[in-house]
């Protein structure tokens, strides 16, 4: 059908949009003269497809009007919900609470959006003065009314008034603190009647938002762990950190934060609450960590939850939420909530929602099942634990990265290799479950390096619970073939970098479990069955292996009073992994080349001469190391020990 995929058409057009969209809000509806094709709950409109649509009754849709429902509010929303329940074709898919004004209006396409700037008028004080210089003479303008059937019935009476007085309905509807309608025939003339509008607001502003990033601040590595372990007395959550021009703005005085210290629209109060915490005692970290107790302490007695958004002076906006997926969201309503307010001091000054209202929306059922569909819950072993792994791009790394995602850990892929890392980042993201993953760029031999791979993790997960140092080298050769050099680079990487990358970990773990007395941290060094036994042309690995194990034994001694575990995982060989079977740079290749194994003459002499060699006759594989991952972490009496995973051809004396 040609009008609905003008309908999926405009739709994507403006989801994918975060000037006109944001956290999967708005609405899109088409119809024919029997039929509604409404924006069904829990699709987003960037990926929308005919699945997304729930298609209804239009007749039985048209008879709420005339019904006489419940003075009780839950019980009257619960009716109306019923009622429109009746008229769907589509018994699979629930539509919007909205879905009686779409089929009120008499154009063909609805596009209901809440765009920062159309809410930057809306939300300012002198919103009656503007309405008609920016969304035209014949707008309608409707002061705020509580979402559902209420709304309904204002726009009704009132687009009922406008059918008398001048013969047609408006193509346009705001609504005060809410959003806007944009109605027609056609797709196009409701993009160009947006434009014109932007256009018109855009003209208007005092200033433009303020744009751009703000430089690093280390600070927040010395703060943001202790707030996260502070706000996960009961589960670990997941820490957002955001700093900007705009942020920066609000966040500079008490002030200027009170500016956006409540509640613009109904989506701010669904995804950020309605309160948030500012903290402005930043002489030092441990001065902002205690003011950050006290008011916490003070905001769950009040409010009886925890807060979403911390604000901290100088140092940005804090997400709190149950998992990756939520934090990035609230950051995403905090964003609007602030563009909202700088927009609105261009129209008269900012008009916060009324303690009422707000209390409504909070409570509302309706909002309340958007907040549960859109907020991802993540799962598994390891649920909501951050985790870097190094040399995570490709072969153990990147095995253990994907199940460490499976299973509910924000991952970060630190890895040298850029394309392959960004490749398979976008790869594990794909599992789907709340959690994160993101890629940093690491040299795990470089401390400036290491630095910013934490700062970042902070930034975005919010902390660090298991550090799992994997990247290495392998350079075989005999005495008479290794140079210096090679022997140098091959320690610097399996054995110094060991000790960069704990010394880097370490202090971000020692500050959550200070916080938190129910929190155990892991460091994990990925080591090798050559850790464990000497191995005949390749004593550079096996050398740096060796020391491993000894720096995991004393790390594990200094650090237990922390509750911070060290142990090492010794796999077997990942015969199937680029390491040994690279073409050109894989072990079998070397070994081959380099007389390791007696007689070979092919790649594949070389394989079956070390498959023979493993008892249980097969090789070592990420999902093998990510089981030995698992019990590292799970047990909580376990710290120095070498773990091996070898098919039993390594075995412990």
């Amino acid at each position: 059908m040609k009008d609905l995929q003008e309908l999926i058409s405009i739709s994507r057009f403006y989801g994918e949009n975060k000037q006109y969209v944001v956290a999967g809000g708005g609405n899109t509806s088409m119809k024919s003269k029997e039929k509604l094709w409404m924006k069904a709950s829990g699709y987003a409109l960037a990926t929308i497809s005919e699945e997304g649509f729930a298609v209804l009754d239009r007749q039985k849709l048209a008879a709420i009007s005339g019904k006489v429902y419940s003075k009780n509010p839950f019980e009257r929303e619960c009716q109306v919900k019923s009622d429109i329940d009746e008229a769907l074709l589509t018994k699979d898919k629930r539509p919007s609470v909205e879905t009686s004004l779409h089929n009120l209006i008499s154009y063909k396409f609805v596009v209901h959006l809440h765009p920062n700037a159309v809410n930057g008028v809306l939300c300012g004080n002198d919103v009656k003065k503007f309405v008609e210089p920016m969304f035209g003479a014949d707008a309608l303008y409707i002061p705020y009314t509580d979402p559902g059937y209420v709304l309904f019935r204002e726009i009704e009476t009132r687009l009922t008034a406008m059918r008398k007085s001048k013969g047609y309905d408006p193509k346009v509807i705001v609504l005060q603190n809410h959003g806007i309608f944009v109605s027609a025939d056609t797709t196009k003339e409701i993009i160009s009647t947006y434009n014109t509008i932007i256009m018109n607001i855009k003209k208007a502003l005092k200033s433009p938002v303020p744009e751009g990033a703000r430089a690093i601040d280390y600070n927040i590595t010395e703060v943001v762990p202790a707030i996260r372990s502070i706000v996960s007395s009961d589960e670990l959550k997941t820490l957002k950190v955001k700093n900007s021009a705009l942020i920066s703005y609000f966040s500079s005085s008490a002030e200027n934060f009170r500016k956006i210290s409540k509640p613009f629209t109904p989506d701010i109060i669904v995804y950020c609450k309605s309160k948030y915490i500012y903290l402005d005692r930043v002489g030092s970290a441990r001065e902002t960590i205690g003011q950050f107790i006290k008011e916490y302490k003070k905001f769950v007695a009040g409010n009886g939850h925890q807060p979403r958004v911390v604000v901290i002076k100088g140092m940005g906006a804090v997400a709190i939420g149950d998992n990756a997926a939520q934090a990035e969201i609230i950051h995403d309503v905090l964003e609007s909530q602030l563009k909202i307010s700088w927009l609105a001091g261009s129209f008269g000054g900012q008009h916060f929602m009324d303690q009422r209202s707000i209390k409504t929306i909070d409570t509302w059922e309706v909002e309340n099942y958007w907040r549960k569909v859109l907020m991802k819950e993540a799962s598994g072993r390891v649920k909501n634990k951050i985790v870097i792994v190094t040399g995570a791009a490709m072969g153990f790394g990147e095995g253990i990265a994907r199940i460490m995602k499976e299973n509910g850990a924000n991952i970060v892929v630190a890895d040298m290799n850029d394309k392959a890392g960004v490749e398979t980042t976008a790869s594990v993201a794909q599992v789907s479950n709340g959690s994160g993953a993101v890629f940093i760029k690491t040299d795990v031999s470089d401390i400036t390096s290491l630095k910013k791979l934490i700062y970042q993790t902070v930034c975005e997960f919010g902390g660090l619970d298991v550090f799992i140092s994997n990247a290495g080298i392998l350079r075989a050769g005999s005495l008479e073939e290794m140079t210096p050099e090679s022997f140098d680079q091959v320690t610097k990487v399996n054995y110094n970098a060991y000790f960069y990358c704990t010394k880097a970990a370490v202090p971000v773990m020692k500050l959550q479990n200070e916080f938190n007395e129910k929190l155990y941290a892991d460091i994990i060094q990925i080591n090798s069955k050559s850790g464990l036994a000497g191995s005949k042309k390749n004593f550079a690995y096996a050398g740096g292996k060796f020391g491993g194990i000894g720096l995991t034994q004393s790390f594990a001694l200094e650090l237990a009073p922390y509750r911070i575990k060290v142990n090492s995982i010794c796999p077997g060989n990942y015969y199937e992994g680029p390491l040994w079977s690279d073409p050109v740079k894989g072990l079998f290749v070397q070994y081959l080349n380099t007389g390791k194994v007696p007689g070979a003459k092919t790649v594949e002499d070389v394989k079956a001469y070390y498959l023979a060699r493993v008892p249980l006759g097969k090789g070592c594989s990420p999902a093998d190391v990510a089981k030995a991952i698992f019990y590292a972490i799970d047990q909580e009496n376990e710290t120095g020990q070498a773990i091996p995973v070898t098919g039993g051809q390594t075995m412990i004396n």
